[in-house]
Order: C-alpha cells, then sequence, then structure tokens
C-alpha cells in the first residue's frame, strides 16, 4: 500500500524538514511514501485563495485511493486505532491512502466533502509545520505497532 501526503506551502525550518526527512526514511522501511508539496497561493487566506489551493490538491488526488483531511473537526485516533485503520485499508486491498494537510485557513468545502475521511490530529493547535511532522511521526509509529516493534512503547 502507498501512502501520500499531500500540503501546500514548503516547510521553511530546517529542523523540521530534518523530521520530516528522517521520518520518511524510517516509513521506507513499512510502505512506499510519497510526498507532494504544491505552490501555496499568494491569497491564501481569502477565500479565492483558498479555494485556488484546494482545486491544486483535488487535481493531485487519484482515483481509488482513500483520501483522509487533516480537520481540527475530524475524529481522533489513537495510535493504535490508526494502526488498525492502515490495517484494515491494507488487507482491504486499498492501494493508496492519500493524507492531505491544507493551508493556515483551511480547504474549501468541496475538498473537505471529497475526503472519505476526517483525522484530527489533536485538539491543539499544531503549525502546519508541525503537524506535517506528526503526521509522518504518527504514520511511524502505527507501522512499528502493526509490526510489534518496541518503538510505539
Amino acid at each position: 500500500m502507498k501512502l501520500r501526503v499531500i500540503w501546500t506551502g514548503k516547510t521553511r525550518d530546517a529542523h523540521l524538514r530534518a523530521l520530516i526527512d528522517e521520518y520518511l526514511k524510517r516509513l521506507s522501511h513499512f510502505a512506499k511514501c510519497e510526498i507532494s508539496e504544491l505552490r501555496e497561493s499568494p491569497g491564501n487566506g481569502n477565500k479565492a485563495g483558498i479555494d485556488k489551493d484546494s482545486r491544486r490538491i483535488t487535481d493531485g488526488l487519484r482515483d481509488g485511493a482513500i483520501n483522509v483531511l487533516l480537520d481540527p473537526a475530524g475524529v481522533e485516533w489513537t495510535s493504535t486505532q490508526l494502526a488498525k485503520e492502515i490495517e484494515g485499508w491494507r488487507d482491504t486491498g486499498v492501494k493508496e491512502v492519500t493524507f492531505i494537510v491544507g493551508g493556515p485557513n483551511g480547504v474549501s468545502a468541496e475538498l473537505a466533502a471529497r475526503a472519505g475521511k476526517r483525522w484530527s490530529l489533536s485538539r491543539l493547535t499544531l503549525t502546519h509545520e508541525m503537524a506535517r511532522v506528526v503526521l509522518l511521526e504518527q504514520l511511524y509509529r502505527a507501522y512499528t505497532i502493526i509490526h510489534g516493534l518496541p518503538y510505539q512503547k
């Protein structure tokens, strides 16, 4: 099963970029993982900018993939629940799961409606760059749970 992560804007903080690279390297032992970093619209704070970014993300979604939108109003999964979701997708023959990290002002209603699942990483407010790290760390943690490795303990 392939994991894709789509987000808008670059990760500017070098320390966070290093963590992203580290978790991608670790994840590669368990699954094929791809990051699609899309250009952020200059007017991301207004509706036109949000819509433009959301269209770019939507254009990157592939038919047949499960789309998971990171959404503060989404369902909160524990690490174990995330591992069970991943196992379920894998066991039912899902070829690709796409995790969507929208811009700082969210995504369009159309993109939100296209997401099969909405996942909240935390009730805490995270920067979008930090959310990227947490997402990848949790995906790695889920795979260590699935494979019974000691990382999760």
